[in-house]
């Protein structure tokens, strides 16, 4: 007996601890989601290395702007077998250093500077676009989570209502008051509904999943979504005219100037390929020595004797290119016009997007109007049929019909509630507004 005593004890405190543990679980609201994942995200923290790696190209490219500078030493040993010579072996040893200042190239190092420049800048636009993808596809999966978890709580009460029909159905037909063939029905629907709860619970556990694959949580990662009491006012918030919201957009999409500055990039390209046909002005200047043994010359001495200054200037001018100058210019227009249609394209790329989710949020919320308007009218129809099913007056068939079109109804307010609600948060970040929620 104690040891039972002492079985069952061990029980509730592993229970308790589950419970606590189930309870100290983080709820995650859609802020957090969207910050964990802006400071976690593995594109988007590649996005920001890509571009540490691009300033890095800057450097180089001012670097060049400079005198180069190099040294070289160098050692030989050299053996002479005839037996005619005085010594067999020789050594030798040469130091120089050089130093080289381009004065002109067309500007190539100045037009290649802005370029890169102008990269960096792409680079961080890069960075706000994979920013605005994470955002847009947590958006998009918390919004299928909540829809989940509020379709599993309707799933729920069909299924106790169902299981309350069936028991009073019973009831009924221990009473003589309906046939067996109603009752089989009423068996058969509340089986239905178990399905339906457990398909949708299902669906739930599989948006989870993806939400923690967005957020890159670990495998034994649970997590808790924060379970939102939406009003009215949050699903019909009313939205700014279509084109003031394009031309927000227009404005601040990071892929939109990004375009625009690769338009920009492809025209200093064709300044550098013009530079090919003009001359390049370089200053060189150097300083060297060496010695040699087997000589009669004391090492300082020779080192002294054969030290020497140089310095030159180097005019080099193209003639004849084998058209590398031609064909370089008129791929670098070419780039020109490729940057101006994909320019065109990123816009109207935006717009069909724009456009798309304008949409989908003004037929939502009149979806959500109209479908909490007809929910109120099948309700009370079923409310109706059901309490007249019960006296007798209605058969099984026409019971289930009702019911059925009652959850067909919640499942229609469910959709378009937060349809309206997803459409109206992407809308916030093609207008680079913050995610406004209250959960």
């Amino acid at each position: 007996m104690r040891r039972y005593s002492l079985f069952i004890l061990s029980l509730l405190l592993f229970a308790s601890v589950g419970m606590k543990a189930q309870d100290s679980l983080k709820v995650w609201t859609l802020r957090d989601c969207i910050s964990y994942a802006l400071e976690n995200n593995i594109q988007v923290k590649k996005s920001k290395v890509a571009s540490l790696s691009g300033q890095e190209d800057t450097e180089l490219a001012k670097a060049q702007m400079f005198p180069s500078l190099s040294a070289s030493v160098t050692q030989g040993f050299v053996t002479y077998p005839s037996n005619r010579v005085t010594n067999n072996t020789s050594y030798s040893g040469n130091y120089t250093a050089n130093a080289s200042l381009k004065l002109f190239d067309g500007n190539k190092r100045v037009n290649a500077i802005k370029q890169q420049k102008i990269q960096n800048e792409i680079d961080e636009l890069s960075v706000q676009q994979n920013e605005n993808l994470i955002e847009i596809s947590l958006v998009k999966t918390y919004m299928q989570v909540l829809y989940a978890m509020e379709s599993v709580s309707i799933n729920k009460n069909t299924v106790e209502v169902s299981q309350a029909q069936r028991d009073r159905a019973q009831e009924l037909y221990k009473a003589g008051s309906i046939s067996s063939v109603d009752l089989s029905q009423l068996e058969s629907q509340l089986s239905s509904d178990k399905y339906k709860l457990i398909v949708s619970q299902t669906n739930l556990d599989n948006y989870k999943l993806q939400l923690k694959q967005l957020l890159e949580l670990n495998i034994n990662d649970d997590i808790k979504i924060a379970y939102p009491n939406l009003s009215d006012n949050e699903v019909l918030v009313p939205l700014p005219k279509k084109q003031d919201i394009y031309d927000t957009s227009l404005s601040v999409m990071p892929e939109i100037t990004s375009s625009k500055l690769n338009v920009n990039v492809a025209n200093i390209e064709v300044q550098k390929a013009h530079a090919g046909y003009l001359p390049s002005i370089s200053l060189n200047a150097g300083i060297g020595t060496g010695h040699l043994s087997g000589t009669d010359y004391a090492l300082g001495s020779q080192l002294w004797d054969k030290f020497n200054q140089s310095i030159g200037l180097t005019v080099s001018i193209p003639i004849f290119s084998n058209r590398e100058n031609k064909t370089a210019l008129n791929k670098a227009k070419y780039a020109v016009t490729t940057s101006q249609l994909e320019q065109q394209d990123a816009e109207k790329t935006l717009l069909k997007t724009v456009e798309g989710i304008y949409l989908d949020a003004t037929s939502s919320q009149t979806q959500y109007t109209s479908a909490k308007e007809n929910l109120a009218y099948v309700k009370q129809s079923y409310d109706l049929t059901q309490e007249q099913f019960f006296l007798g007056m209605k058969n099984t068939v026409e019971l289930l019909t009702q019911k059925n079109n009652y959850l067909t109804a919640q499942q229609e307010v469910l959709q378009a509630k937060y349809m309206s609600i997803m459409s109206i948060q992407l809308l916030n970040i093609y207008q680079k507004k913050a995610i406004e929620v209250n959960y």
